[in-house]
């Protein structure tokens, strides 16, 4: 059984920072795509970033691109995203997603795996 568990998000003030880490489980991930989603109360999810374990190769959203990091810790089975420069539009519930497939994802049609989100608050 695939377990996705994320940490590290919590309440933070505007221009602000906080790392969020996704430990996998089950199986190791190293050749595949991974992705953080954020999802506003009564949203879709919508894709922040996503990275290929095996090239290293990332995407991020346009809303992120510059503050945002996606990195990797293959021998850890964890990724992670680093989150600076946040503002309070950042504020959403974020989740971690694992795929099957080898490659770049940006939607979650694309993913096989979820985490259980973890909240992510940025005051004013």
């Amino acid at each position: 059984q695939v377990q996705l568990v994320e940490s590290g998000g919590g309440l933070v003030q505007a221009g602000g920072s906080l790392r969020l880490s996704c430990v996998a489980s089950g199986r190791t991930f190293n050749s595949n795509g991974m992705g953080w989603f954020r999802q506003y109360l009564g949203k879709e999810r919508e894709c922040v970033g996503s990275i290929n374990l095996s090239s290293g190769s990332t995407y991020y959203a346009e809303s992120v691109k510059g503050r945002f990091t996606i990195s990797r810790d293959n021998a850890k089975n964890t990724v992670y995203l680093q989150m600076n420069s946040l503002k309070p539009e950042d504020t959403a519930v974020y989740y971690c997603a694992a795929s099957e497939r080898r490659g770049l994802f940006a939607v979650t049609r694309m993913y096989d795996y979820w985490g259980q989100g973890t909240q992510v608050t940025v005051s004013s």
